[in-house]
Order: C-alpha cells, then sequence, then structure tokens
C-alpha cells in the first residue's frame, strides 16, 4: 500500500512543480519592456575582442526581470511601457591586469550599474497616468547585502527593484 503511494505523492509534487514554472516564466501581459538601438549601449560599446558579450546573454533576462517585477507594483488595469535606452553592468575589464585577467569582470564601487529609460503608465481607462525618463544609478551598489547571489545580473537587477519599490504612483 505504501509502495503506490509514493509514485502518486511524487507525480502531483511533479505536477505542481511544472505549474509553478510554467506561471513564473509566463511574460505578464501588462508590462512592455522593449530595447532602443541596443548595439549602441554603453554595455555594447565597450564589449569587444575577448570581452564580446551578445546582447542576449544579458538584455533578454533584464527584460524579463523588469517586466515580472513591474508587473507586481501595477493596480488590476494599468499597463506600462519601458524604453530602455541604454545599460552599463556593473564592473569593468581591466585589461592592464594582465593576460590571466582577460575574462575577468572587476566590480569595483567606481563602476557602478546604470540603465537608463523611458517609461508610460496608463491606467485602467487608457489615459496617461505618468510618464517620464530616468538615469538608475546606484552607487553605492557593494554596499548592498546580496548574500551569496552568484547572478551576474544581481546589481542590475537590484538597480530596477530599487526603482520599484515606489510604487507605480512615484515611478
Amino acid at each position: 500500500m505504501k509502495s503506490s503511494l509514493l509514485p502518486r505523492l511524487l507525480y502531483v509534487a511533479c505536477l505542481v512543480l511544472v505549474s509553478v514554472m510554467a506561471r513564473a516564466t509566463t511574460a505578464p501581459d501588462n508590462v512592455d519592456v522593449h530595447y532602443k538601438d541596443p548595439q549602441h549601449f554603453t554595455e555594447a560599446r565597450r564589449s569587444f575582442g575577448r570581452h564580446m558579450i551578445g546582447a542576449d546573454a544579458y538584455l533578454e533576462p533584464l527584460r524579463a526581470y523588469i517586466a515580472q517585477r513591474a508587473s507586481r507594483i501595477l493596480a488590476p488595469g494599468q499597463r506600462l511601457d519601458i524604453e530602455v535606452t541604454d545599460v552599463d553592468r556593473a564592473g569593468e575589464y581591466e585589461p592592464w591586469r594582465g593576460p590571466r585577467f582577460d575574462d575577468v569582470r572587476i566590480v569595483k564601487d567606481i563602476y557602478p550599474p546604470r540603465i537608463e529609460l523611458n517609461f508610460t503608465l496608463y491606467g485602467p481607462d487608457g489615459n496617461v497616468q505618468r510618464k517620464g525618463h530616468r538615469k538608475l544609478r546606484d552607487a553605492g551598489f557593494l554596499s548592498h547585502n546580496l548574500g551569496a547571489d552568484q547572478d551576474s545580473l544581481r546589481y542590475e537587477k537590484s538597480l530596477i527593484d530599487l526603482w520599484l519599490r515606489k510604487g507605480a504612483d512615484k515611478l
């Protein structure tokens, strides 16, 4: 009797896990995040030779994160359009350190993350409630306790969280 119960419990647990994962990866329909000329972003201009970074390596995960986090602060019926105009990730490559450090991004307080964006917040009636341009920058990004977070976008995500923490009415 016990042996037939265990496979059923595992099956149900797997279904729940798949359901949660599907919901987490579904893009919210009330937030639109797009990039304006990502090939001209500061990060793209600094990416060359051995340091060439494919835009999808950081832009797609960042887009999904912004959309997911922004959807949480919106009231029912609100919609938010975000146009990211520049991204400069935390840290830099320092070629003068020698060939052993060619692929190492050095993160120091003199290389803070920066994101520039335009946004438009629409109300349930479709009218513009708020519109603006923001230059997000966190000079104290290294003082935040991010624990043992190994996410390569942890500083940029923290920057987005700081902006969204104010709520939709104070974007």
